[in-house]
């Protein structure tokens, strides 16, 4: 069985070769694409041609073998998604795949969950994957700084630049409209930021969480940081061991739970959870107006069910923390199955592949952890 541990071990091109044998590749080489943007052919093909140009850059050699690796399953996946969102334009007639990058980053996180990969890892190849096409597009975005800086806390713009100047370099277009200069813009405006090897240098969490709620009136405010309480939010899928995690690590904090809550109303997960939610935002107004520390236990696998909890914890001036569980697959079953109120696999199994790892992006904390 392949393992990231000795696909780290393995020449560039066996890495290559085994790629052409997984069932993924197949799609992409079915897959054509716009001729005007990739005389090449088909995605699989072009795959190819930037596998190669990543081994080719100047700084390959200086990176570490993590750094490469990283790189290298970016370049196999970073198309990905093309197969599942090809569509011709109806009024232009030219070939798109609207949300590839979206679709190619979940793909990623299977692909790397089979082969054990470590989560920290993982993530940053996702989300490389998921932001693949930003550099050459800098001058189109509303704010540059700010899509440089935001970038900075989920991947490192060093390997975005360096991958965009692969993907780049790994076609054969008929109309070169993404000249390597617009690139290396991405490059100095996060050199000239300080995060083009690590994240920006926010003042303090709270002007991070500022920032990424579009709240922060200036890059170099200092807010301050007088909380109100500490919310710490579990992210986690159903059998994750969320219960066992508080009792372990935060005893004797006050739990609002959406399960607890469904038993006492007597409302089934399958039946419409608008009482559950109501009365679980009523308990956690309480707490957070007497100004009490507490955790609020519930699924919260997607940032935009996260989001609408966190705006009423932040409405109230608290310090949010995620926490994020993933032991796993074959633990969280077994550990769901053991439940006395276990959800069918079938809806574990389908939530797992919804799940958006919670990032830095969303609260003043974030905490990940493989075990339970």
């Amino acid at each position: 069985m392949r393992t990231w541990a000795n696909m780290r071990a393995a020449a560039d091109r066996d890495i290559w070769h085994w790629a052409g044998g997984q069932s993924w590749s197949s799609p992409m080489r079915a897959c054509m694409q716009d001729a005007e943007w990739h005389a090449e052919g088909d995605v699989w093909t072009h795959t190819g041609m930037v596998f190669d140009e990543v081994t080719r850059l100047d700084d390959y050699s200086s990176l570490t073998r993590e750094e490469q690796m990283m790189l290298l399953f970016v370049a196999l996946l970073h198309d990905a998604g093309k197969p599942a969102t090809t569509i011709i334009d109806p009024e232009s007639g030219r070939t798109r795949s609207p949300k590839h990058s979206l679709v190619g980053a979940m793909l990623a996180r299977e692909v790397l969950c089979e082969l054990q990969c470590d989560l920290t890892t993982r993530e940053h190849i996702v989300n490389l994957v998921r932001y693949h096409g930003r550099p050459p597009y800098l001058l189109e975005a509303r704010d540059p700084e700010r899509e440089v800086i935001r970038l900075s806390w989920l991947l490192s713009n060093k390997l975005l630049y360096l991958f965009a100047l692969a993907d780049t370099r790994g076609r054969t277009s008929r109309e070169m409209s993404r000249a390597e200069d617009t690139l290396h813009l991405w490059r100095d405006t996060a050199t000239e930021h300080d995060c083009f090897t690590r994240p920006f240098a926010f003042a303090n969490d709270q002007a991070r969480f500022l920032f990424f709620r579009d709240e922060l009136t200036s890059l170099h405010y200092t807010p301050h940081e007088d909380y109100r309480c500490t919310v710490t939010m579990m992210s986690a899928l159903p059998g994750a061991g969320k219960d066992t995690w508080l009792a372990r690590e935060r005893p004797g904090l006050p739990v609002v739970s959406l399960d607890a809550v469904r038993e006492e109303l007597d409302v089934d997960a399958t039946d419409n959870q608008g009482t559950v939610i109501q009365m679980a935002r009523e308990q956690c107004r309480e707490h957070l107006r007497a100004r009490r520390d507490f955790a609020f236990n519930a699924t919260n696998i997607t940032a935009q069910l996260r989001k609408r909890w966190i705006d009423l914890f932040a409405d109230y001036g608290a310090r949010i923390e995620i926490v994020y569980l993933e032991p796993p697959l074959a633990t969280v079953l077994k550990q769901n199955k053991e439940r006395e109120a276990s959800v069918p696999e079938s809806v574990i199994r389908r939530l797992a592949q919804k799940v958006e790892v919670p990032t830095l992006a969303e609260a003043h904390a974030v905490h990940w952890s493989s075990g339970s």
